[in-house]
């Protein structure tokens, strides 16, 4: 039985993760939880799921009414407060850590949890984002398997077990194309965040599923590639591919294409990196190609996503400048979804400030972190020079 840390544990990976350990309770024994301030979600977690660590990151809610009836109805739980209480968690031995909380706030979680555990899930892409080479170097000396989660790099990890570099032509994403794929272009600047956040087949949080309907996590997901499969930029391609069945494909130098397929459903990629390299039997539906009816994929178009272009530019810049970008639209996406800007001024903002932003080719953990205050102290200029 493999003990499991789940960071992000009431956001929408978490969730589905606590399905995969509820399908499967002779695999797997739930170590530790970290949410921000979700307690009910949590309450209801730990009943379930008899934790020895929990980490809840809001020190606002630490001496509040529902925390003590958390300690009191819970004796045998320890609980850890603040930033620092889930980097805590994350560092403590553990066979496996899943690393899902949203954004650059899952950095640092994420580097810690190379020094307690054995196997490290990622779903969170800005870890890689931010500091690909400094985290892809320390995982290695580390001796830490890293398995990715999200559902495109979970697919190209499987399809390469069997192929090599030197075989290998191209990585080809796919996309769904988000909420607003067929959205009039020119109505974009009018989109309300409750347009924006109908995603039409998968079920995320609010900031990722923004991020879909701008492109910016698929840009977020070529970088995130580049590193994990040591791949350049110019053999990462991206598709648009509404049906959400194909999650992404590999092309061989003999022009083969291998393509790995399922349903919408997270459990699938976080039970294989979870019980890698074994599979195992699942309740968690299976394709039926008659009802699917037909796949279909046509290219993006770069006046509807322009943020995908931004991510290509900031990847082969490297440095500190995916940092830069992605903790701009971190800043940029939450204004809109609090409509402080127009959903076309995300991808504005972040341009603008990648172009204030004081690069370094070769920054260290430190660089990083300031390149990231740095980036949100003048996204956050930019969004009060807005009037809408």
């Amino acid at each position: 039985m493999n003990s499991l840390t789940i960071l992000g544990s009431t956001g929408s990976i978490g969730l589905s993760a606590l399905r995969v350990v509820r399908s499967a309770p002779e695999r797997f024994k739930v170590f530790g939880l970290a949410c921000n301030r979700n307690l009910e979600i949590l309450s209801k977690q730990i009943d379930d799921f008899k934790p020895e660590v929990v980490a809840i990151g809001d020190e606002s809610v630490r001496d509040s009414e529902l925390v003590m009836l958390l300690r009191k109805k819970f004796p045998s739980v320890e609980f850890l407060f603040g930033e620092s209480g889930i980097i805590d968690l994350a560092s403590r031995k553990c066979d496996i850590v899943l690393s899902s909380i949203v954004g650059g706030a899952g950095l640092k979680p994420s580097l810690a949890a190379l020094d307690g555990c054995k196997r490290l899930a990622l779903a969170n892409k800005e870890t890689l984002v931010m500091a690909g080479d400094l985290f892809m170097k320390q995982a290695a000396e580390k001796g830490v398997e890293l398995i990715p989660v999200d559902s495109e790099h979970s697919a190209i990890f499987m399809l390469m077990r069997n192929v090599g570099q030197k075989e290998l032509e191209r990585i080809i994403l796919t996309a769904s194309g988000g909420s607003l794929r067929d959205y009039p272009v020119e109505e974009l600047e009018s989109v309300t965040p409750e347009i924006a956040l109908k995603h039409p087949t998968w079920s995320m949080g609010s900031k990722i599923t923004i991020d879909s309907a701008t492109l910016m996590n698929k840009g977020l997901e070529v970088i995130e590639a580049h590193y994990l499969f040591n791949t350049e930029y110019d053999r990462i391609n991206a598709v648009i591919h509404p049906e959400s069945i194909v999650h992404s494909m590999i092309e061989t130098v003999d022009g083969a294409v291998y393509a790995h397929m399922g349903q919408a459903d997270m459990a699938l990629p976080i039970l294989n990196a979870l019980t890698y390299p074994e599979k195992i039997r699942n309740s968690f539906g299976r394709l039926n190609f008659a009802e699917v009816g037909k796949l279909t994929f046509r290219e993006y178009d770069s006046r509807r996503y322009p943020a995908l272009e931004l991510c290509y530019a900031a990847g082969r810049k490297g440095g500190n400048a995916p940092a830069l970008l992605n903790a701009a639209n971190e800043e940029a996406v939450y204004a809109f979804l609090d409509r402080r800007i127009a959903f076309t001024d995300i991808v504005k903002i972040v341009e603008k400030t990648v172009s204030l932003g004081t690069f370094c080719s070769a920054p260290d953990l430190n660089g990083i972190f300031d390149a990231d205050a740095e980036a949100r102290d003048i996204a956050k200029g930019l969004i009060r020079e807005i009037k809408i």
